[in-house]
């Protein structure tokens, strides 16, 4: 999920951030004791009005505010809102809000149901997506661990990445039951345990995903060149990289927000302390960007060698289909957006991690499982064993019949 806050609820954010400051100072001034006035001398106390926060004059004086600066609800505007501390307490706004202060241009019905039918088009797209996923990383899980000739580091390595990708998919479904499932809720303003922990899940499924994925290309660089090294002895290394940076990474991200910033459902990706979160996604994005690269350059060299043959079609090809196997592997293609501000193409974004996103784990499935020749060869050897056993299953079950 890598998009700002919703333009709505920066509103409502604003304005509860503005009336809490209004109040703490009215708060404030209310347990100091007042100077004694001379008679005549009173003035307006401080007061919040809705919109703004009207500090404390004595009568006969006015003050002036500007209109809000909300990004995407109002335009910028230079004009100045008045108002008088009489006798009779604070006057009305002069010029009133809705004068002063112009909305941005608010879309029609028409578009507000065009939008409302294209989230409910992507939800349906991108649950269809994570739903077909789990089924084959599930199977694909099974597989590996079924038959006992597929035991490897190796393989072993891909069962931790398809199950980042079950959590990812399990974290959206969670989420999306928790903060969606009841439309009378106000998601802008929803502050509860479960809903943070839920994106707190989700934000550690996310980073595991990633860290698995830079996982799977530090493991086939050492194995490009330690080709004669036991892989073995790195697997915990690759553990720890997997589960344990993300673990650490959301625990820190936890208590920042705890201690911080603990407003909403934790969800504003506006936030600077978003950057706890964003930063070591882009260092894996970085660093397995550069794995791709360095692995590229060494199969091109492998492939070119003199062992290999001087055939350039051939040595092409393999380059290619090697490349394309690599290319949804690390995720280079998440560059793209990490180079942007999150406000820009939102629609793009929506789609690819939202609907393109959510078939990944399917992907991945097919491309080291089901399209897996050592896999097929090992389902083909079990599946003509299991027919030879029922062949003679039958045969002695028909012999028993026969002699009796």
């Amino acid at each position: 999920k890598v998009q700002a806050t919703h333009p709505d609820c920066s509103a409502v954010l604003y304005f509860q951030e503005q009336e809490a400051e209004c109040l703490e100072i009215i708060r404030n001034e209310s347990q100091t004791p007042a100077a004694p006035r001379l008679p005549g001398q009173q003035g307006c106390l401080t007061e919040w009005d809705g919109v703004s926060c009207w500090s404390a004059v004595p009568i006969g004086q006015s003050q002036a505010v500007a209109c809000p600066n909300i990004l995407h609800v109002f335009k910028k505007s230079k004009a100045l809102i008045w108002r008088n501390c009489t006798e009779s307490g604070w006057s009305f706004p002069s010029p009133p809000y809705y004068n002063a202060c112009e909305l941005e241009a608010i879309g029609t019905n028409n578009d507000t149901e065009a939008k409302a039918r294209y989230f409910v088009t992507l939800k349906v797209l991108y649950t269809c997506g994570y739903s077909t996923s789990l089924a084959a990383l599930f199977l694909a899980i099974g597989i590996f661990s079924c038959f006992r000739k597929l035991h490897c580091t190796r393989n072993s390595i891909h069962i931790h990445f398809f199950t980042s990708f079950i959590l990812r998919g399990a974290a959206v479904f969670i989420k999306d039951t928790i903060l969606f499932s009841d439309e009378s809720v106000d998601h802008c303003t929803m502050s509860t345990v479960n809903c943070k922990a839920a994106i707190a899940f989700f934000q550690y499924s996310v980073l595991a995903n990633f860290y698995w994925l830079l996982v799977e290309g530090m493991y086939l660089q050492t194995l490009l060149l330690l080709t004669f090294t036991s892989d073995k002895r790195y697997i915990w290394w690759y553990i720890l990289i997997g589960w344990g940076v993300p673990m650490l990474t959301v625990c820190v991200w936890v208590v920042t927000r705890l201690q911080y910033d603990n407003h909403g459902c934790w969800d504003d990706y506006s936030s600077l302390y978003w950057w706890v979160i964003k930063a070591p996604i882009l260092l894996a994005i970085f660093v397995n960007f550069l794995i791709f690269l360095n692995v590229t350059r060494m199969l091109a060299q492998k492939i070119r060698s003199p062992d290999i043959g001087k055939n350039y079609k051939q040595q092409y090809m393999r380059l290619t289909k090697s490349t394309l196997l690599l290319i949804p592997l690390f995720g280079v293609h998440y560059v793209v957006f990490a180079l942007f501000p999150e406000h820009i193409g939102v629609d793009a974004r929506l789609y690819f991690e939202l609907v393109f996103g959510s078939y990944q784990g399917f992907l991945v499935a097919l491309l080291y499982c089901f399209l897996n020749g050592e896999v097929q060869a090992e389902i083909k050897r079990n599946w003509g064993k299991w027919q030879s056993s029922m062949e003679s299953n039958v045969f002695n079950l028909a012999t028993q019949d026969f002699t009796a």
